[in-house]
């Protein structure tokens, strides 16, 4: 597994409100689009990744959390409130 996280060792997580997802360029981020981001189960939520500094289009959301690496960000997704509560059968 050690291997396998290597290659995000340099990423790094923001968590924020998704009403602020339009504010994103999204050629600053490793996310597609809008479209591609994933929500919270309670639709309050999204997150976005990116490479070395935070963008400018991340610093500038005023619902951001701090700055998460990889691992930590795994730890924040394996909570209820991201957990697929319906997977598909």
């Amino acid at each position: 597994m050690e291997n396998f996280y290597g290659i995000y060792n340099t990423r790094n997580y923001v968590v924020f409100d998704f009403s602020e997802a339009s504010s994103i360029n999204f050629d600053q981020v490793l996310d597609d689009d809008i479209n591609s981001l994933d929500i919270s189960n309670d639709g309050v939520k999204t997150f976005v990744a990116y490479e070395g500094d935070m963008p400018s289009s991340v610093a500038a959301l005023t619902t951001k959390s701090e700055q998460y690496s990889h691992e930590e960000m795994l730890s924040i997704l394996s909570g209820d409130n991201w957990i697929d509560l319906n997977p598909p059968q």
